[in-house]
């Protein structure tokens, strides 16, 4: 998604002090954090995939924010270096939940190609096609558990350490609430590539999270509805325990849905660039 221009105004102060709230980006970035919480729980790849967009404007005011003089010299305060330090933690895991969410997507999306290409040429041959299947299955089930242990290394990011407002300052305060949304986007976008069979597990690991997430009741019922990349293996399966090649069309329209969702998902590679960035430009602050 093309995000458009910020018109920032110059920002001049005298403190030595990480840059307040009322500085003009930081409230700019506030909006985008509010809007981002007010809004539904997501758990559609065209909701998911909203979310993600809203993540890239989130991410570009961030940008933006650490390219000032007196961000980064206050960053770059000893006083500041435990703090910091913990961001650069959570922003690893980010980057590394993001890694797993794009291989997903990917793997996913090729074996899709793949299984329609193979069901277009092979009508006649069942036993060669249901093998393919089971492959494809395998190859989700694999997926599924390298999402579901990211999902549960998620679960260790703690936010709670940090004061919104106290002794960490007002920018580590803000990037520390941009990683609590930004960890809520992605674990609604995990649980959605795994499938509600995970999301119900997780469910039962742990408390409903405090992040984002506000109406998880019956969520692996809707999902169940909503969810492409699910439906398209739920298909996969029906069609080997009824033997019913007929129904080869049906799976074929599935799998075409389950590609077309990921397309909603593209907004992730854009977030994982600026993830990047982000770091490496933390970094160079703390390391200069």
């Amino acid at each position: 998604m093309a995000t458009s221009p910020l018109n920032i105004q110059p920002y001049h102060s005298r403190s030595n002090s990480l840059p307040s709230r009322q500085h003009p980006l930081t409230s700019q970035i506030d909006e985008n954090l509010s809007r981002l919480k007010a809004s539904e729980a997501a758990s559609t790849s065209s909701s998911i995939g909203h979310k993600l967009n809203g993540l890239q404007d989130l991410h570009e005011c961030v940008d933006l924010l650490l390219q000032l003089p007196l961000t980064q010299k206050a960053l770059a305060q000893e006083q500041h270096r435990k703090w910091v330090e913990k961001l650069l933690d959570g922003s690893l895991m980010l980057l590394d939940v993001c890694s797993t969410a794009k291989d997903a997507l990917l793997q996913t999306k090729e074996c899709n190609q793949e299984l329609q290409s193979i069901l277009r040429r092979r009508r006649g041959a069942e036993m060669g096609l249901v093998n393919e299947i089971r492959k494809y299955l395998t190859s989700r089930k694999s997926k599924k558990k390298v999402v579901c242990k990211a999902l549960k290394n998620m679960k260790q990011i703690n936010t709670s350490s940090f004061n919104k407002d106290g002794e960490n300052g007002d920018v580590i305060s803000i990037l520390r609430e941009v990683e609590a949304v930004t960890i809520g986007v992605l674990e609604s976008l995990l649980s959605f590539i795994s499938g509600p069979d995970t999301e119900s597990k997780l469910c039962r690991w742990s408390l409903v999270s405090k992040l984002m997430h506000q109406k998880r009741v019956g969520c692996v019922e809707e999902e169940q509805k909503t969810n492409e990349i699910a439906n398209a293996e739920a298909s996969l399966r029906s069609l080997i325990k009824s033997d019913n090649m007929k129904h080869i069309e049906n799976v074929q329209n599935e799998l075409q849905k389950s590609e077309l969702c990921i397309q909603d998902l593209e907004g992730l590679e854009s977030l994982f660039r600026r993830l990047i960035k982000a770091r490496v430009t933390v970094l160079n602050i703390i390391n200069c």
